[in-house]
């Protein structure tokens, strides 16, 4: 059986409290385990290349990693919560340096 999309959502951060957007999107297996995974922070006024992704996690290649404005590093990957958190804790910090 093939994987399913769980979660497609894309939220737009209105101009006044920063602009872009967040997308969420999350494939689970048949026993609800998460296989794939992409949470982005999206801005083309603060990084143009990359699509935009300002922030990013995602497993697409094979392997667990983060974008920052364009940089691409690996990530340790315990569990799909522990990402998230980490998006959360990136894109809140960067909220508040702008």
């Amino acid at each position: 059986m093939a994987d399913r999309k769980l979660i497609d959502e894309a939220f737009k951060i209105s101009d006044k409290r920063g602009n872009g957007s967040l997308r969420r999107e999350v494939w689970v297996d048949a026993r609800g385990r998460v296989t794939r995974y992409n949470l982005a922070y999206i801005n083309h006024r603060l990084h143009t290349g990359d699509n935009g992704r300002v922030i990013g996690y995602d497993n697409a290649h094979g392997y667990h990693h983060r974008h920052l404005f364009g940089q691409v590093e690996t990530v340790q990957f315990t569990c799909f919560e522990d990402i998230e958190a980490r998006f959360e804790q990136d894109w809140i910090a960067l909220r508040s340096t702008r």
